[in-house]
């Protein structure tokens, strides 16, 4: 199997793990690459090896310095996040295409290193506002990390034009049947919309 990777980034807020759960959901070929990271888990839910790979920041110094890892990231300081080159070939050999949630640096690090074999999604919503609406109704933001996180999303959207095709999620149903055609034309066909595509 010619494996491929589909790769969905985006600021926070903007809908790309519930798009990512759909496509895993309806799709049986593709399969959910699980990063490795630093943080603890959080309560009894998480498991390791199924939400993330759980290691110490030891751990994943010692496996930056093996380098094992495709693409890796000091999110925050002290807070390390990356992707294991053996999570790709351990789906690849189980006969999956890899489909990633992953934030808008990685994402551009995973495309810069696999190049034509991955389709980079950037996936955003219409305006500020309605992102600001989102954050507050999760209800987990105060206001210094709302504004903090709104600070990191003007980062970030200044790189959606390094992206293959840029995603509207303004309706989520219409986002799900865009984000499946994507898929469908890569992974049958190679296609890939013309650079920088917004839907």
């Amino acid at each position: 199997m010619d494996g491929k990777l589909i790769i969905f980034s985006a600021p926070s807020g903007s809908g790309k793990t519930t798009i990512v759960r759909h496509l895993l959901a309806e799709n049986a070929n593709l399969g959910f690459s699980i990063s490795a990271c630093t943080r603890d888990r959080r309560g009894r839910a998480e498991q390791n090896g199924k939400d993330y790979y759980f290691l110490t920041p030891d751990e994943f110094k010692q496996r930056i310095d093996n380098n094992e890892f495709v693409e890796w990231e000091e999110v925050y300081v002290g807070a390390f996040y990356g992707t294991l080159k053996s999570e790709i070939e351990r789906l690849w050999e189980n006969g999956k295409h890899v489909l990633f949630d992953v934030d808008v640096q990685g994402g551009l690090k995973l495309k810069e290193y696999y190049g034509d074999k991955a389709l980079a999604v950037f996936v955003r919503v219409p305006d500020e506002k309605t992102l600001r609406q989102r954050l507050i109704g999760r209800g987990t933001e105060t206001e210094d990390s709302l504004s903090k996180r709104l600070f990191k999303v003007h980062f970030e959207m200044s790189f959606q034009n390094r992206f293959d095709v840029i995603l509207v999620n303004d309706d989520l149903e219409t986002s799900y049947r865009k984000a499946q055609q994507l898929v469908d034309d890569f992974v049958k066909e190679g296609k890939t919309p013309a650079k920088g595509t917004i839907l």
